[in-house]
Parts: structure tokens; sequence; C-alpha cells
């Protein structure tokens, strides 16, 4: 049973540049698992209704996803974890995070704009880990790029190296539906199907006479042609490679008028890896072990803002995780049992009594959590791979309200320990100083302040260009004593107290790292 429970599990992350229709696709994929009847993120209606992952105050206003949603639906007979992740460059981090808690990835790309930069960077991430990638090029009912041109620049940008499982039968105005190289056959779209109730007509047969005359001689024509030139150039699938991470199977298709996502949802169960071995510092940890283990891969404060309550995210690496027992927090060394573990439905969530490796479990918590913590049934286990990058913007965190002072330190707290940003306090004077990726971020702290613990900061700016993690070689060496003492208003500590150089320049740290070759310098907190 346990075993068979493992093999039914996938876990996987959706990720792209923003609005490349990735909580779109989301939508859909929960649409054919029955989790949902209607989908609500077309566009215009974002604000009124919300995408059902998207479901903090600010990303209703803003129709972008900040924060990581998890979702989880039953389709024909396999259990799917999505993690749908944010695409806003801001909030890149959330999404590196979240990488390290899936099996495998959708990479969706937007058929006008092509490959983007975020993408790059997010496929990059993956290809560092090995993790499988299925493309998913999107929008083909707009005006966009030719199909090859678009696998070619994919194979080029992100350095993948791709094969069709699908083509588009037309693009654009001309878009008539879709052949599946998989399954070998042909769907046509006859009306608008926004449901997934909508009218299509299967061809297993190119030849037929009916398919010829819905689309017209030449339109298949060219699809014969083209699915010709689709066998001739690229690799045949071989589903061992695409788990190595060493070839990316491509689909078409358009996630707001649900074309192609079937076609996607079916090869993706049969072909994704179920939940895979993690890598810990001590050994490799492998899901069907008998012990429980798992990590915490993200925060959430305030999931209902009436009881100010975090959640803590775990993926279940190992064994089973069970209501109301006890098990190990691996770096307080104390034993904690939950008595009502979450499993989610984006707004919905349900108490589990049993979870599964690849599961993601939600854990309410009081602040004994931090990211990358790890939970399990004893072992003294500590999960690689979930680093702090150094942020991109600084500024000062004031307070704006003084008889407010206790809620502003205890929201600061708790948004930093959730990774929205990073916290730094300067050794000098104890002034904060708030680190995030984007700029956009320190507009959600604000509102998040404000709106969920009822206190008003205000920012002042200030002049970093990078925050390094500092290891010297030795504490009492001299060099390092005097670092400290002629760098001490550049010095700060984050929240794991761990020392941190604010560097102000390019230039200011290269003539640091030559004055002080004894102490290194990083731009992760994982070294």
């Amino acid at each position: 049973m346990f075993l068979e429970e493992i093999a039914r599990r996938r876990t996987f992350g959706i990720i792209s540049h923003p609005d490349a229709g990735k909580t779109t696709l989301t939508e859909k994929l929960l649409l054919f698992g029955g989790a949902i009847q209607e989908a609500g993120a077309v566009k215009s209606n974002k604000i009124k209704k919300g995408a059902t992952s998207d479901f903090m105050e600010i990303e209703r206003q803003r129709g972008i996803s900040v924060a990581t949603s998890v979702l989880a639906f039953i389709y024909k007979n396999k259990k799917i974890n999505i993690l749908d992740t944010p695409g806003h460059k801001d909030f890149a981090e959330d999404t590196f995070r979240t990488l390290t808690a899936v099996d495998s990835v959708i990479v969706v790309i937007d058929v006008a704009k092509g490959v983007e930069e975020q993408t790059e960077k997010l496929v990059e991430v993956c290809r560092m880990r090995s993790i499988p990638i299925i493309v998913f090029i999107n929008k083909l009912d707009r005006e966009g790029k030719d199909s090859f041109d678009l696998l070619d620049e994919i194979e080029t940008k992100l350095g993948l190296r791709v094969t069709p499982l699908s083509h588009p039968i037309g693009m654009g105005y001309d878009f008539k539906g879709i052949y599946n190289i998989w399954n070998k056959n042909a769907k046509l779209f006859l009306e608008d199907t926004k449901t997934s109730k909508g009218k299509t007509v299967s061809f297993d047969d190119l030849d037929d006479p009916e398919l010829e005359r819905l689309i017209t001689s030449n339109s298949l024509e060219t699809l014969k042609e083209e699915l010709e030139l689709v066998s001739g150039v690229y690799p045949p699938f071989s589903q061992d490679e695409y788990l190595a991470g060493k070839l990316q199977p491509v689909f078409f298709g358009s996630a707001l008028n649900n074309f192609g996502v079937q076609e996607l949802l079916d090869c993706f169960i049969d072909i994704a890896p179920p939940p895979l071995e993690k890598q810990a510092e001590e050994r490799v940890i492998q899901p069907n072990e008998d012990s429980f283990s798992g990590f915490v891969f993200k925060i959430h404060a305030n999931m209902d803002p009436n009881h100010r309550d975090r959640l803590a995210f775990i993926k279940i690496v190992s064994g089973t995780f069970e209501r109301n027992t006890p098990y190990l927090h691996v770096r307080n060394n104390k034993k904690v049992k939950f008595s009502s573990p979450n499993a989610f439905f984006a707004e919905r969530k349900e108490i589990v009594d049993i979870s599964y490796p690849g599961d993601i479990v939600g854990l309410h918590d009081t602040g004994n959590f931090k990211i990358g913590d790890s939970l399990t049934s004893g072992e003294k286990i500590h999960f690689k791979g979930i680093p702090s990058f150094s942020p991109e913007h600084f500024r000062y965190i004031n307070n704006a309200d003084p008889m407010k002072a206790k809620q502003l330190n205890k929201g600061v707290d708790q948004l930093m320990d959730e990774g929205v940003a990073q916290l730094f306090t300067m050794s000098m004077n104890n002034r904060k100083i708030i680190g995030t990726v984007g700029a956009l971020q320190f507009e959600v702290i604000q509102y998040r302040l404000e709106h969920e613990y009822g206190a008003i900061c205000s920012y002042e700016n200030l002049n970093v260009y990078k925050a390094c993690w500092v290891e010297p070689e030795d504490e009492k060496n001299h060099e390092f004593v005097d670092f400290k003492r002629v760098k001490q208003k550049f010095l700060a500590t984050d929240k794991q107290g761990q020392l941190v150089f604010l560097a102000d320049s390019s230039f200011s740290l290269q003539m640091t790292q030559q004055k002080y070759p004894s102490v290194k310098f990083h731009l992760t907190s994982e070294f």
C-alpha cells in the first residue's frame, strides 16, 4: 500500500515569465482534475474573481502571483501536487526555494514573446539540479512566432534539447487544433472551449477525408510536411533521458481556451517521475524508507488574518507523516506533534491524517520553524540546497508609529521568517535593513505590515551593492580582527546571526577582497 501511494504521486512546479499564462494553466489543470467547476482567471475579470491559486489580497489587486501556492487534485487515480510559483522577477527567491521541493517542472512560454529573461534564470536552476522539464508553448490562438523558430529559440536560449510531443495545426488566426504526436491523433476545436466540455473532434487517421474537409487540404498538406520535419530533425522521445534532465518534451496549446491542456496532462502523468530521492548532508534519503523525513521550504504568515497563524509548508521526502505523532525538529532538537496538519486546495484547507512522500503538508506554527528546517522520525538529517541569495535592493526600515513598535517588530520578524525578504541588523547602531530581490517586495511588506499587523513603516534609501556573507579562515586571525575594525560601519548580522558585509560598490568589494585575502565573501548564505 505504501509503495503504491508513492507511485501515485506527482509533485511538480509551474514556472514562467509573468503573463505567460502560468496561473491560467494551473486553473485548467484543476478543471480537468475536477477540483474546480469553472475557471476564474480570465484577465479582465481577475480582480473581481481572482484566480483560484492567487489568495493574498495584494495578489488580487495586482493580478500577479506573489506567493507560491500549493494545490492538489486527483486525476486518473494519480495524486497531483502543483506548486504554482510567482512569475514576477521580484519574487524569484520564493521560486528558487520552491524548486527544491518539486520532482519535475513545466515551463510555460508565450508564443508571441518566446523565451524571456526570467525563464532563462529559472531553467538554469532546474538544469543545475537535473530536474525533468516539460515545455508548454502557450497562447497559440494569438499571432506569434513560427513553431520551429520557437523550438530553436528554446534550444539555444535555454540550453535544452527538445522533442515536440504535440504540434499545432495552424497558428494565431489560422489555429485549428493540435496534432498529438504522443498519442498519434489530431484534435480540432469547433467552438469556444473555455469550459472543459467544449466541442472537439478527434481523428486517429490523418488521411480521413472528414479531417481534410474541416481544415482544408492546404492545412492538411502543411501539417503532414511539418510532422515529417519534426520526426526528421528532433530526437525520438526517451523517458530515461527526460527523467535524467537530458531531453525536454514540448507541447503546444492555449490554456485560456483549453486547447492542448489535456494532452499535456495525460502525457505528464505517464512520464513524470514519482517522488525522487533527496540529498541530505549526512546521506541520500530514499522515498520508500520506513522512517519519516521532510523539510520546510516555505513559510506563510497570516493564512487567516483573524488568527495570526503561520503555516510551514513541508515536503515529505520519506516515510509517512501522521497526525498527532511526535517528530523530531532537528535544529531545535525537540519532539513536536501536530493535531491539524493541512493539505491544500488553494483557499480550501483540509486536515489530513496521513501523508506520503511527494505530498506537501501545511503545519500550524507559532514561530518554531525556519525555511530549510528538517523534521524526522528521530534521525538527525539536514537537507541541503535552500540558500538565501544576496538581495539586490536595500532600505532602512523605520517605525512610523511609535505606539506600534511591538507590532512592527513582530510583523517584520514573521515576514522575514517567511522568506519574503531578508533582515540585516547593523553592528554599529542596531538599525534594521531590509534586503529584497525586487523593489516590488518593499510595497508588499509595507502593505502586509499595515493590514496584517496594524503597523506602519517608512523606508529610507541605502546605497548597498551586495550583501556578502563573511567566512574568516580563523576568527582570532589579526587580519579578520582588522577587517572588522576597519569595515565596522559596513558590517551587519542576518537573522541567523551570521556576519554580513554590505559592500557599497563592486569596486569596494574587490578592494576589500584584495586587502583581506584570508576572509572569504559569499553571495549565498549556504557555503
